[in-house]
């Protein structure tokens, strides 16, 4: 069943409200949370009746809460010892993994409830030693919760709620047979609920359908939301090295606190950042090749600020939560409709104002426009004149906004001497086994390495 929330309900307008243990309230008032976002209103009421979800919600629309908050309220009055893990909460990332570790001590800082943190980068015999003390909420990242399971170090089979978090991005990031694994050792499981950025696809809804038991769909990644707080612009560039000049001249002259350029690979990230560094601009690179020790440097030092600058992938930058957002620059286009909502929602939260802007050079036009058409509007075009270029868009679009192509001519072969023809040799020879067709009747399909992120 699926089930859409474009307004805030009446009745869950205020935290009292939903039925939480006292103890929970508590700390809802403590640390001053009033309204609950849309993705809490619609969520909370049904986690607590013990329903499975799936969340389709972005980053940053309050559904670490949503799930956090039903979690401890059925721990929080658990009899008996600590003597079995009763809940696990898997992540992608390290960062995420410790700000959802930071929120769940937070929401259970009036109660018993422990939690246990269990990532890569980390000693793995302290790891070890801790869950030896058994927490009741366990959050960790699939490789090293596999780690730990497989040295004789965990036991899930007790585990009551499992929880994954940004399970699109999981899939994204190879972890489809892990995820599976982990949720097979928590056969004995009574809910489970799944959160995610986009809607996904084959993969998503595979595990959606291995992992959930007639689960509820809530929709809250409402693109019009976008509209509200964040203007999105657009500005024609003639190649990469303009979009560089582009972005110079922006962070010289826009307004902002902090500010994001999202790149699609490592390596243009790397580039990107260097050349900020070499105007002095304070900056950090974010992405899947840097070690732990400078992925933690860089979000810390970019969310207190030493730094307004962050270059980052897709993959790296994915679930973190940055107070006071309000620039971002795609340098490239996001690959889908869904990942361009997931960036340029972080902008304009809480009622503030934010900026996204989108370099678009001949290459980038169709994408564009298709991610228009996706979010059912139409972006601002804007031209700075310090750095306009000679691009400013395809001389004919179609009805759909894309550019029109001019249909090429055919090219008449000139017939030359029949025996000179005859003479001339192949300049390859075809392979004796290759296959002519694939087993459908087409031509055999060739592989294509994805660029790295």
């Amino acid at each position: 069943m699926q089930l859409n929330f474009p307004h805030l309900p009446e009745v869950t307008s205020v935290f009292s409200q939903f039925a939480l243990h006292e103890r929970l309230l508590k700390a809802v008032a403590e640390l001053k949370f009033v309204e609950p976002t849309p993705v809490q209103a619609a969520a909370i009421p049904l986690a607590l009746q013990g329903r499975d979800l799936r969340v389709t919600a972005q980053t940053g629309s309050g559904k670490t809460a949503a799930f956090v908050l039903p979690l401890l309220n059925r721990l929080v009055d658990l009899k008996g010892g600590r003597v079995e893990i009763r809940s696990l909460i898997l992540l992608p990332t390290r960062e995420l993994a410790q700000q959802t570790l930071k929120q769940v001590q937070l929401f259970s800082q009036f109660t018993y409830i422990k939690a246990g943190l269990v990532t890569g980068g980390e000693d793995f015999k302290e790891q070890a030693a801790m869950l030896r003390k058994v927490p009741d909420v366990l959050i960790g990242t699939p490789g090293r919760l596999l780690e730990q399971l497989n040295a004789g170090n965990l036991d899930l089979s007790h585990v009551q709620v499992l929880i994954l978090d940004e399970a699109d991005r999981m899939l994204d990031m190879g972890f489809a047979e892990d995820m599976e694994r982990l949720c097979k050792e928590c056969e004995n499981r009574e809910q489970t609920l799944l959160f995610s950025a986009t809607t996904g696809g084959a993969a998503l809804r595979d595990i959606i359908g291995k992992v959930l038991k007639d689960p509820e769909h809530l929709m809250l990644n409402s693109v019009s939301q976008l509209a509200e707080g964040t203007r999105q612009q657009i500005i024609t560039a003639d190649h990469d090295q303009h979009k560089e000049q582009i972005v110079q001249w922006l962070l010289a002259n826009e307004t902002f606190d902090k500010a994001i350029i999202f790149t699609n690979t490592r390596a243009l990230a790397d580039r990107i950042y260097g050349h900020l560094v070499a105007k002095e601009v304070k900056a950090f690179v974010l992405h899947g090749e840097k070690d732990q020790k400078d992925r933690k440097l860089a979000i810390e030092r970019f969310k207190q600020g030493s730094s307004k600058v962050l270059v980052a992938t897709d993959v790296a930058a994915r679930g973190l939560d940055i107070d006071g957002l309000d620039l971002v620059i795609n340098f490239d286009m996001p690959r889908s409709g869904d990942e361009y909502v997931h960036r340029v929602g972080r902008t304009g939260r809480a009622g503030g104002e934010g900026l996204a802007i989108s370099l678009i050079t001949h290459n980038d036009w169709n994408l564009m426009s298709s991610i228009e058409r996706y979010l059912k509007q139409q972006f601002e075009r804007r031209v700075i004149k310090e750095v306009k270029g000679t691009y400013t868009g395809p001389k004919k679009v179609k009805a759909s906004g894309k550019a029109a192509g001019s249909k090429k001519k055919k090219i008449e072969k000139k017939t030359g001497d029949k025996k000179a023809a005859a003479k001339r040799k192949p300049t390859a020879k075809p392979k004796a086994n290759a296959p002519l067709a694939s087993a459908d009747g087409l031509a055999p399909l060739k592989k294509r390495k994805p660029a790295a992120e």
